[in-house]
């Protein structure tokens, strides 16, 4: 594998305080940061900023661990700070509990040399020396751990380009993909979003040789985000506007829509947001949207449709991760070829149903409420670059049947009907059909999220996804409750594709 290898100049102590806050955002667990230096070279300096950083405490005591060889800080990935100068034996690691450490938390370790073999080849070594009036720094290692934090350095630098390089940064928000977004806050400026986009990484192909986000037609780079926002910006909606851009890289800096989330103080559903937002989806839906748009000077993003290859694909998430866990075993072919017949009957009736814009992820995470402003500029929207042209009727169904949070019938009625209203106050509006291809449409993203958050646990390690099960369940069964879906209805059932079941 090959190493890298990145040296930096820190002009003061401003600057290292920046680089130990560069290194917080790109820490995961059981990363493990081992600082080499002199005494006095700043390895307690950088320490002391990445653990503040970490911990969003910025008047944070954080001693030096001379003399209790560990300090301890619950952040939003645990910090372990060890100090090895007054190590007699590297086998006295054990007794600090330095596995366990790694294995729920991060670790930064002074004087490195004196763990001997048990720092993981992981590692990534940070060495400081004294230069004129500052410090010079270099990075090396192999691994993850490594990449996460060049590419970190790569953010700053772009932070650089943008004016904003003393800026603070603090973690806002992760998701189910590889992207993050930061807080940036520079005095005398609002706050900023700095947004993390690393090109997708396709996974081996699983059918016609086309990996399964291609099929899918996954966002392959932040081009898709910057192309679809400004679809959105210029159409009405309030899209971030982005400040800076590099698409290469992946790094966007965005305006800061907002803090509030879509839901109450207790992460109830808020009725009346959630009729806003159909509301905002029913205007959205009455407008005609290119198909290609222009993300930067000469390149172009175009709109893939939700076509029947991207709809089965998802579907079928449910066949390739739910049903295995769910029963022990792979889906049968019996299994496989009913699902598939009984799917494709549904689908050959979307022909000729009305098809728009759709953002996709059209659910709570993705909607900031902003009760000050009027009319639809109330919901902010983001995480958008996955959009296609598709069924108008999905991104309502993503809303009333929200993943992450349970939504009673009745304000999933309640929502339901806000849109229909808005639709019919506009023009002339086909209900019957609507309702009928709503209902297929949360049919069919129901049980997709089935499959996805069962992946997520199995193949990511993210096992907390799993507790939406149950909800899920309940949309799907309220979906399937649709007379038009009577049939697909019968097969969940008779293949016990409905029952609560616990992992």
């Amino acid at each position: 594998m090959t190493g890298v290898v990145l040296e930096r100049f820190l002009a003061d102590e401003a600057a290292t305080a920046r680089l130990g806050e560069d290194l917080a955002m790109s820490l995961r667990p059981g990363d493990v940061l081992a600082l080499k230096g002199d005494l006095g070279a700043g390895k307690s300096s950088l320490a002391r900023a990445l653990i503040r950083a970490m911990t969003d405490d910025a008047d944070l005591d954080v001693p030096s661990p001379t003399f209790t060889l560990v300090q301890s800080y619950e952040a939003r990935v645990p910090v372990h700070h060890f100090d090895l100068y007054r190590l007699s034996s590297a086998s006295e690691l054990d007794e600090l509990g330095f596995d366990e450490a790694l294995a729920q938390g991060a670790a930064l370790v002074e004087w490195p040399e004196r763990a001997e073999a048990y720092l993981p080849k992981t590692s990534v070594l940070i060495e400081l020396v004294h230069q004129d009036d500052g410090r010079l720094v270099r990075l090396s290692g192999q691994g993850a751990a490594v990449e996460r934090a060049a590419r970190s350095l790569a953010m700053r630098e772009f932070l650089e380009r943008a004016g904003w390089g003393e800026a603070q940064r603090r973690y806002f928000i992760g998701d189910a993909s590889a992207r993050s977004y930061e807080i940036v806050s520079l005095a005398g400026l609002p706050p900023r979003v700095l947004m993390n986009s690393p090109r997708l990484v396709l996974g081996p192909p699983v059918r016609d040789g086309k990996p399964y986000a291609v099929i899918a037609h996954t966002a392959q780079s932040v081009s898709a985000f910057v192309a679809i926002d400004r679809a959105l910006r210029a159409g009405g909606v309030s899209a971030p506007e982005i400040h800076a851009q590099d698409l290469d890289q992946g790094f966007l800096l965005l305006e800061h829509l907002g803090s509030e989330g879509f839901l109450g103080q207790h992460g109830q559903p808020v009725a009346e947001r959630y009729a806003a937002a159909a509301e905002l989806l029913a205007m959205m839906h009455g407008k005609a949207w290119p198909d290609r748009i222009e993300a930067a000077p000469g390149l172009f993003h175009d709109v893939p449709p939700f076509d029947r290859d991207a709809m089965m694909i998802e579907a079928e998430l449910l066949l390739d991760w739910y049903v295995p866990a769910m029963s022990g075993g792979p889906a049968s072919d019996a299994l496989r070829v009913g699902y598939t017949k009984e799917w494709n009957a549904v689908l050959d009736r979307l022909e000729g149903r009305e098809y728009t814009l759709m953002l996709r992820d059209f659910h709570s995470p993705n909607i900031i409420w902003r009760g000050e402003r009027t009319g639809h500029d109330r919901l902010g929207i983001v995480d958008v670059q996955d959009a296609l042209i598709g069924p108008s009727a999905y991104d309502l169904a993503s809303l009333a049947m929200d993943a992450r949070v349970t939504i009673s019938p009745e304000i999933e009625r309640r929502t339901l009907d806000a849109y229909i209203a808005a639709r019919h106050k506009a023009g002339v509006f086909n209900e019957d059909e609507f309702v009928e291809t709503y209902a297929m449409m949360a049919a069919q993203r129901n049980s997709k999220i089935l499959g996805i958050f069962v992946r997520l646990e199995k193949r990511d390690g993210k096992p907390y996804y799993l507790k939406h099960l149950p909800r899920i369940r309940d949309y799907l069964r309220r979906a399937l409750a649709h007379p038009g879906l009577a049939s697909l209805r019968d097969f969940y059932t008779a293949h016990g594709l409905l029952e609560e079941r616990s992992l």
